[in-house]
């Protein structure tokens, strides 16, 4: 049997607002610590300051895509990433540059930060996305 994805894990200063920005992100709806998920966890021994450092953000029932999982992180985050998401701004289809350009507005509206445009070849493929940074500095492409 093959593995399977189970989450993207994000380690966060502010784990709830960093979840509220990847939802928008995916156009996912807010998640929280609905019933009966909350009450198990308390159940097994986790308060209420442990729930506040850890947040969701899942498709909505019966659609498709990544849970990512927000943890709060012990330190600052001091480097650049080893690992980052690409976005597709236009699933299905490859984006007109004014698709790109919308949906960047949309992210920088979100709190996303425009790093720089990437315009080039690579080889004999044209090469155009977004570098953007979340609101706590990890980076992702938008393409």
């Amino acid at each position: 049997m093959a593995s399977k994805l189970g989450n993207i894990t994000f380690y966060a200063n502010d784990p709830r607002r960093l979840a509220e920005f990847w939802a928008g992100v995916f156009r996912y709806p807010l998640s929280d610590w609905d019933e009966p998920t909350k009450t198990q966890l308390l159940s097994a021994g986790l308060n209420e300051s442990d729930l506040d450092k850890r947040a969701l953000a899942e498709p909505a029932e019966g659609e498709s895509g990544p849970r990512l999982f927000f943890h709060h992180a012990d330190s600052a985050k001091a480097e650049r990433n080893r690992l980052h998401l690409d976005i597709q701004a236009t699933p299905g289809h490859a984006p007109t540059r004014q698709e790109l350009e919308d949906e960047k507005d949309r992210l920088v509206a979100l709190g996303a930060e425009v790093v720089r445009l990437v315009d080039q070849r690579w080889g004999p493929w044209p090469e155009m996305y977004y570098q953007l940074r979340d609101p706590e500095g990890n980076e992702f492409c938008l393409q």
